[in-house]
């Protein structure tokens, strides 16, 4: 099945670099001049981006806050952001968050049991980065990637990583009775397309003025006709009649984030439990438990669970210390294999543990094996946080054709990195804890 599609993807891939050659080349092919991300010519010290521009990504968003990471590619997992920190208004220097985020794999296996796939490590998924349009990232800038161990090595540079800033609603309303505030948000966005098989992988990655992170894959292209053979109750009928059964499938995405709170990888994690307790005649009363999470952990949602990773080296202005917690979106959880039973992981750092499933052979312990076989009772003293999400796609009619959109993915929400919320209008700065007017 994704074979074909596969030798058919590389040919037309080929053609399309060699179409596009002549302008391949460049570092950056902007979109209107005055709206690329702005990048100063030189960062002060305390902002510096350990790389060099062509690598780069800054925006300041409005109400003052500014991102700046660093990217590669790499032949596995396709686009990697590195060093991403967060500077809200009012703060003197940035504040380091990841060391890196990536894919770190996308598992489909289909309801037949036919067919199972590992995107990343087995299908080409970083082969398959797409050229963007100027028309798919409006106001932004086209980076040029080198594509390692590209489908065409004479052509490897491609038009495919796009940096925008996308309106995203409302960043807060508040109306006081004598006064309204409110804004409208803008988010930056970095995103690649990478074509594996028939579909087509959209990641995101979204940059909130209020430190928030949005992670999400959506999937799109068009489901594979050689699918459409699933007879048996495993699948969905797309053509006329009782005909055309495209058989359902699982993806299962995974992220890997390697922490460095502050500029240090010595972050701790913590897990988060309510329990409310119903009494008769009385409002039910709710309690909340933390729970250090010392040890490596496979960990599941739960309806009043969460987790945060927790800076060792940084505390804001309040004094307390800096987190993120992880927010997961909706997730169809796939029973199938050991490495997707489980929302969460918590590992300690292993450079050799990069694909939660499917892993790199030849390098150490954690070589060919899956996530699940890390959480072995090792002390967390450099957590790496893997995150799944689920989802099971029995096709409609509507995937056809192009698919719409399906996504997929979570959020890292900032805890006490600031003392307020870095939008916070100036009139209202005062009102830090308990206030009286």
């Amino acid at each position: 099945m994704r074979e074909r599609r596969l030798h058919r993807a590389r040919a037309r891939f080929a053609a399309a670099l060699g179409a596009t050659a002549l302008v391949g080349t460049a570092a950056v092919a902007a979109g209107p001049a005055q709206a690329a991300p702005r990048v100063p010519a030189k960062a002060p010290a305390a902002a510096a981006a350990e790389c060099s521009a062509a690598y780069s990504i800054q925006e300041t968003l409005d109400g003052g806050t500014t991102w700046r990471m660093c990217w590669h590619y790499e032949s596995k997992a396709g686009l990697v952001l590195d060093n991403v920190s967060y500077q809200p208004k009012g703060e003197a220097r940035p504040i380091k968050v990841l060391t890196s985020g990536k894919i770190g794999q996308i598992h489909v296996p289909y309801d037949d049991g036919k067919n199972e796939y590992d995107d990343l490590t087995g299908q080409g998924f970083a082969q398959g980065l797409q050229q963007l349009s100027p028309a798919e990232c409006p106001g932004g800038t086209i980076k040029t990637v080198r594509v390692p161990d590209a489908w065409d090595p004479d052509h490897p540079d491609v038009k495919g990583l796009c940096a925008t800033t996308r309106t995203r609603g409302h960043a807060y309303r508040m109306n006081d009775g004598e006064k309204l505030y409110q804004a409208q948000g803008k988010d930056l966005l970095v995103y690649t397309v990478n074509q594996v098989g028939w579909y087509e992988y959209i990641t995101e990655w979204r940059f909130a003025g209020d430190g928030t992170m949005s992670m999400q894959v959506g999937a799109t292209g068009t489901l594979s006709p050689m699918d459409y053979d699933a007879g048996d109750g495993r699948g969905w009928p797309i053509g006329k009649g009782a005909k055309d059964y495209a058989t359902s499938h699982a993806h299962n995405v995974f992220w890997r984030l390697n922490f460095g709170l502050d500029g240090s990888a010595k972050s701790k994690v913590e897990q988060y439990d309510s329990k409310t307790t119903a009494t008769a005649g009385r409002i039910p009363t709710t309690k909340t438990t933390r729970t250090k999470v010392g040890k490596e952990l496979a960990g599941d949602a739960a309806g009043a669970r969460w987790w945060r990773v927790v800076s060792t080296a940084g505390k804001n202005k309040d004094g307390h210390p800096r987190s993120y917690e992880i927010v997961p979106g909706h997730t169809t959880k796939y029973q199938g294999r050991s490495y997707t039973k489980h929302d969460v992981y918590f590992t300690q750092y292993n450079k050799c543990e990069q694909f939660a499933s499917n892993n790199l052979p030849n390098c150490g312990a954690g070589a060919g094996k899956s996530v699940d076989k890390w959480v072995n009772g090792q002390t967390l003293t450099h957590p790496v946080v893997w995150v799944n999400i689920g989802f099971h796609h029995i096709a409609r009619d509507e995937d056809q054709e192009p698919m719409p959109v399906h996504w997929q993915g979570f959020q890292l929400a900032p805890r006490d990195v600031t003392a307020m919320s870095p939008l916070t209008p100036p009139a209202l700065t005062r009102h830090n804890g308990h206030t009286e007017d």
